[in-house]
């Protein structure tokens, strides 16, 4: 019969602080130890008994191989580095306090850097929300927040950390156009903080289970592909020559009313609609137009 119940999700191996004694103690104590044992077999010249030679000799070698082997439980930590260190193949805690330290001998330590870091992905080529190849890259500020997790989830947190970089980056780009033809949509190329943002926030989704921390993400490098560069850059410039004659025509427009309201309040002339339509006509003509207009001036009466 098949078992159809869910298998629990196993925990995240946590970090948690190694027991570790002063490492300036343990040195003293290893160093006497070994001048110790040096000294003893030393003074066995000095001994007439073959006995005493003997215990000497012996206990002085045993002495100073012990204490050499106590100095191997030393560890010189630098500020932004880290050791994880295992027993047997069994996690027993990370070292984190810079300086001088002593664990047991028989643990290996694994050495881990703490500091900041930043990654770049190459320019990648996706497309983007409206199916336009484009061109993008980014950069990711981050740092290893739990050494156990980086060393003991992933095989490598670093790899692990590049490829899930790429992924996101991937992922928002298929996720939102390069230019939105809604103006309140999101685009890469209008609304760059939201994005990254977004990015970020998938990245420390992504990157959580490698202990990882994302400080900033930030977009280094966004374009359309070259084959379709020009054409697209066409389109924004049509796009622009488009919005400024809108803005010249609403400007147009309000002038004429400014100067047909004005004409009419102060009594300067009295126009029939034939008129107020052709004069609306000439200054649309004179203020829209890409030239300069060429007058023509009316020599005879109103109407002739």
């Amino acid at each position: 019969m098949t078992d159809n119940s869910l298998t629990p999700v196993e925990e995240l191996i946590e970090e948690f602080p190694a027991h570790s004694v002063g490492g300036g103690l343990a040195l003293l104590l290893g160093l006497l130890g070994t001048f110790g044992g040096i000294g003893a077999a030393v003074s066995a010249a000095a001994v007439t008994s073959v006995a005493g030679k003997a215990v000497l000799i012996t206990g002085g070698i045993l002495v100073s191989i012990t204490a050499l082997f106590f100095l191997c439980g030393l560890n010189m930590i630098a500020p932004g580095e880290a050791r994880v260190v295992q027993l047997f193949g069994r996690y027993r805690g990370t070292l984190r306090d810079d300086g001088l330290r002593w664990v047991n001998p028989l643990t290996s330590r694994t050495k881990l850097s703490t500091r900041v870091r930043n990654h770049e992905t190459p320019v990648l080529k996706v497309n983007d929300a409206y199916g336009n190849p484009i061109e993008l890259a980014a950069v990711i500020v981050w740092r290893v927040q739990d050494t156990a997790q980086a060393t003991f989830e992933v095989d490598n947190y670093l790899e692990f950390v590049a490829t899930q970089t790429e992924a996101a980056v991937r992922h928002i780009a298929i996720e939102y156009p390069y230019d939105a033809h809604d103006e309140d949509g999101l685009s890469l190329r209008g609304n760059a903080e939201e994005i990254t943002e977004k990015l970020a926030v998938e990245l420390r989704d992504r990157v959580r289970t490698a202990g990882v921390q994302i400080i900033e993400s930030r977009f280094t490098h966004l374009a359309y592909a070259p084959e379709i560069a020009s054409a697209m850059l066409q389109r924004q410039q049509a796009g622009a020559v488009v919005a400024a004659r809108r803005q010249i025509v609403d400007g147009a427009v309000g002038m004429v009313e400014a100067a047909l309201a004005r004409i009419t309040e102060q009594d300067i002339v009295e126009l029939d609609n034939e008129r107020k339509a052709a004069m609306v006509s000439n200054l649309m003509v004179v203020l829209c137009g890409d030239r300069a207009p060429q007058p023509v001036l009316n020599t005879g009466t109103l109407y002739s």
